[in-house]
């Protein structure tokens, strides 16, 4: 019987998560920060970069589907590892491409890696945290990726000064030996971690039904509406997001320009909001169910603020301030976080522990078709005209409240499926 461990451990798994997330987006922010001096130098169109960008888009979008299923299957402690280790062995190869071609190689192979991180760690979450702390945790995981953005824009030009483009790669890369390290040492499941306390693992039994063996086919997950729900959610919040993520620094340089170490207290700005943003919405949802509210209440009154507020960022496009457009496109993504924060806690409100990163990957890989699709009018848009940032920017502000309307149609109450014996995923409670 467990009677000593390590009080809340829960939260130090959070916090395994949380420096996964930093790094898998520290990675990925490098090439954009770094692509303003690059595209001059190597002599890219915007068409070009365009498709670099949709090179790692399309492979994150195949790898999320098969990532899913892999982790389902192996584990999040096997399945991780892998990812961690390829991810960065791609973000090394980086330095060496000279060319389009090469790069969106090394991007591809970054897209592969990076793919795995959310539906492993979605799982986690789904594993060690009960409802009514899942979003809560969900949100810290999910303002992760703003360290990572904040964190990439200071650093990153400093790097890329003192060691040249290439060693900004090769150093942002091998962050990831000592997470390796921690994180084989210490991750195990709850029921098999041998520093987990009784009373924390009674809680967490208490709150989540125990795993199965059964298995889940992709094509019964397509059977259900709460597939298609958290799907629309994706498809039609993803591309904006990755907009902002890829051009923004593009963005600043070609609207106010602000290029490299110049940009980087604009871009660490906007990051800060996003930061508040995951934590914001995940707080807040947590706080309304243990008011009494109930899961459906919850979720959708936060996810129907948050696309709400995304029209506003309209205004960024039109505004000749560097500050003013940085901090209205700062309120966008707080909205945009706290949105895909809720998300990522549906996946795991709808869905058993055994089929949750399957999910997750799916889901996400419909939304890095969707932001496939996006890059590519994005790169003809500004190929034809590099300042022509309006319709973008209309874009990604109206397309939340659409994707909240599909979400309470499809399911109007936030209800789970369930896997049946003998017969995977059942029908829908």
């Amino acid at each position: 019987m467990l009677t000593r461990g390590i009080h809340n451990l829960r939260w130090y798994i959070c916090g395994l998560l949380f420096a996964a997330t930093v790094l898998n987006y520290i990675d990925r922010q490098v090439f954009s920060i770094l692509a303003p001096d690059l595209q001059r130098a190597l002599g890219w169109s915007e068409l070009g970069y365009g498709r670099i960008v949709i090179a790692f888009q399309l492979s994150y979008a195949i790898s999320m589907i098969v990532s899913g299923r892999i982790i389902d299957r192996i584990g999040s402690k096997v399945g991780y590892t892998i990812a961690m280790i390829w991810w960065s062995c791609a973000e090394m190869a980086h330095a060496l491409a000279r060319t389009p071609l090469g790069f969106g190689a090394a991007r591809a192979a970054l897209g592969i890696g990076e793919a795995a991180n959310f539906p492993a760690a979605i799982k986690i979450v789904s594993e060690w945290f009960p409802l009514t702390e899942s979003g809560t945790a969900t949100g810290i995981l999910n303002s992760a990726p703003t360290i990572g953005a904040i964190a990439a824009p200071l650093f990153v030009p400093l790097l890329a000064a003192k060691f040249g483009w290439q060693g900004a790669f090769v150093a942002t890369g091998a962050l990831a030996v000592p997470w390796l390290i921690l994180w084989w040492k210490f991750y195990h499941k709850p029921a098999e971690h041998p520093q987990i306390t009784a009373d924390e693992l009674a809680g967490i039994q208490r709150f989540r039904a125990p795993a199965t063996a059964e298995r889940v086919s992709l094509r019964q997950l397509l059977g259900y509406p709460q597939t298609w729900a958290c799907a629309a959610g994706k498809v039609l919040a993803d591309p904006a997001w990755f907009f902002y993520l890829f051009w923004l620094p593009k963005f600043l340089a070609q609207q106010h320009g602000l290029r490299g170490t110049a940009a980087s207290k604009y871009l660490a700005t906007v990051y800060v909001f996003c930061g508040m943003g995951s934590m914001f919405g995940g707080w807040l949802c947590s706080s309304l169910m243990r008011r009494g509210w109930s899961v459906n209440a919850s979720r959708k009154a936060v996810l129907g603020l948050s696309a709400g507020v995304m029209p506003i960022v309209i205004v960024a496009s039109q505004v000749t301030d560097a500050w003013t457009a940085v901090l209205l496109i700062g309120v966008t993504l707080a909205a945009h976080q706290s949105w895909s924060t809720l998300m990522y806690s549906m996946n795991a409100d709808l869905f058993p522990s055994q089929s949750v990163a399957s999910v997750t990957g799916f889901v996400g890989a419909l939304g890095s078709g969707s932001t496939i699709l996006f890059a590519e009018i994005t790169g003809r848009v500004l190929q034809r005209d590099p300042n022509h940032y309006v319709p973008l920017f209309i874009a990604c502000g109206t397309m939340y409240m659409l994707a909240f309307v599909i979400i309470h149609l499809l399911v109007p109450r936030l209800q789970p499926v369930r896997i049946q014996s003998g017969a995977a995923l059942g029908s829908a409670s």
